[in-house]
This record gives C-alpha cells, sequence and structure tokens, in this order.
C-alpha cells in the first residue's frame, strides 16, 4: 500500500487524460465537497456535463468555487485532465495567494485503458483522438512538472492500493 500524505488546507490538482480514473480516485479517497470537478461545473451552467462548449463558464465556476475554499482553509481536488502546465500555472496561482500546499496526483493510466475507457463512457463521447492529444500533451509537460512550483509531485498507478492521510501544517 501506498501511503500519501496531503496538507489538509492543500489544493490537490488531478492530473490525467480522459479515461484516466480521475474522476473515480477522486471520489474514493476524498469527500464529495472537496471534489471540484470540471465535468459537474459543465452540468451546473448547461446541464450537459459533456458540453465542451460549456467549459469557460464551467471552468470560471469551478475557479471561483475553488478560490472561496482556498480562503477557508478546506481542502479542495480539482478533478479536470490538467494535463498542460498553463493549465496547472492557473491552480497554482490560487494555491500561493492563500498560502495553500499544491500537490499534483498524475493518474498514469496505460493509454490502451484510457482509450477503452474513454470510448465506452455512456454519458458522453470521448474521441480517440483527444485522448491521444492529451496523453501527448501529458507526456509534454510532465518533464516539467516538478519544476511547476508544486510542493509535492506523486504518480499514481490507479490499479496500486493508496490510502490519502491527512495532515496539519
Amino acid at each position: 500500500m501506498t501511503i500519501l500524505e496531503i496538507p489538509s488546507s492543500a489544493l490537490v490538482v488531478l492530473v490525467g487524460v480522459a479515461g484516466s480514473g480521475k474522476s473515480t480516485f477522486a471520489r474514493a479517497h476524498f469527500q464529495c465537497t472537496e471534489i471540484l470537478s470540471s465535468d459537474y461545473f459543465r452540468g451546473v451552467v448547461s446541464d450537459d456535463e459533456g458540453n465542451q462548449e460549456a467549459s469557460a463558464d464551467a471552468f470560471e465556476l469551478l475557479h471561483l468555487v475553488l478560490e472561496k475554499r482556498l480562503r477557508r482553509g478546506k481542502l479542495c481536488v480539482v478533478d479536470a485532465t490538467n494535463v498542460r502546465a498553463e493549465d496547472r500555472a492557473r491552480l497554482l496561482a490560487q494555491a500561493r495567494r492563500f498560502t495553500r500546499a499544491a500537490v499534483a496526483l498524475v493518474i498514469d493510466t496505460p493509454e490502451s485503458i484510457a482509450v477503452q475507457r474513454a470510448g465506452s463512457r455512456t454519458d458522453r463521447i470521448v474521441e480517440v483522438e483527444v485522448v491521444k492529444r492529451q496523453l501527448a500533451d501529458l507526456k509534454r509537460s510532465l518533464e516539467r512538472l516538478e519544476h511547476e512550483g508544486f510542493d509535492k509531485a506523486f504518480k499514481l498507478n490507479p490499479a496500486d492500493e493508496i490510502e490519502i492521510r491527512r495532515i496539519d501544517c
């Protein structure tokens, strides 16, 4: 078993392609109030979690809620692909603004599994090309991840047994 110690007031950034298991991981390890899901906010603003045209509004709302929770010292888990460094930079800036620790959890799922999962979704269709583009973005940006400013970064295999321990700091 892998034990991850995460500050109880941290920003946790899930990083992984569509179909990698980020949402499943989040639900298994965090309270529903702690999870800020881009899909959920797309649903809030458009009644369709898969509506990519609603992404700008969804992320505006996600960042607003993130700001409010970070200000209050609440654990925040951002469940979005976050495969590009520029996407993570805005999240890191918010954590720094409120002097909160920032933790990256990279969900490292093999391409074949992510493609299969994304293709078998019933709630929305994610094209194979999208998953492959996300994988390429992720591979490019992972080389720089340790230099982005995260306090901790972990690469996780979703099949591994993982325990999250919250620590006060």
